[in-house]
């Protein structure tokens, strides 16, 4: 099985030695839809990661554990241009609204929300009571889908699905554009500071 190309700046000695990653979420507020927004935090709170330098002593076998020397000082940036973004898409009546996450700007930091880009397309409250069912997906920056889930009782037609899949593809390119725009400016004022 392939790793996802972000997972390489996991590893230190392939099949041997790497770094665990576990990302914790803290939901202060849900409005809007939880997983769009954790998307959108874990990929800007992983573009300001750094992973420590690791030397691998030389001389280890194949069959050995390899000795490893890691840096308090050294470190690389993770690579984030594989991380996937999560588009929302809440089905009401034969209808579906994505989920612009709208609260982008206070989970993150960044000072432009997802609402003042693309305009007021969050479900409502109300439209959510009236909803028949939402799909989450996962989609990364080449648009393939790295997940897909679906809440609510009731089935969806698969043209629907395709349908969906197709917004969702649309709106992940400008979603990741603008992220990494926004997370761009944000380190380049940090530096300035």
């Amino acid at each position: 099985m392939e790793l996802p190309e972000f997972f390489s700046s996991l590893i230190v000695v392939e099949g041997k030695v790497c770094w665990d990653l576990y990302i914790d979420g803290l939901v202060i507020s849900s409005d809007g839809n939880l997983l769009d927004a954790l998307g959108a935090a874990i990929r800007a709170a992983l573009s300001n990661t750094g992973i420590p330098s690791v030397h691998v002593a030389a001389g280890a076998s194949n069959d050995e554990q390899p000795e490893v020397d890691i840096s308090d000082e050294e470190f690389l940036q993770f690579d984030t241009t594989g991380v996937p973004v999560i588009v929302t898409l809440t089905k009401v009546g034969k209808h579906y609204i994505v989920d612009y996450l709208n609260y982008l700007g206070r989970i993150t930091g960044l000072r432009v929300t997802l609402l003042e880009l693309f305009g007021p397309a969050d479900a409502t409250s109300e439209e959510e009571s009236q909803m028949s069912s939402a799909v989450s997906i996962s989609i990364n920056r080449q648009g393939h889908i790295c997940g897909m889930t679906k809440r609510g009782g009731s089935g969806i037609d698969p043209s629907v699905i395709l349908d969906m899949i197709s917004v969702a593809n649309f709106v992940s390119r400008q979603l990741i554009e603008k992220l990494d725009s926004e997370i761009s400016a944000a380190e380049a004022n940090e530096k300035d500071s």
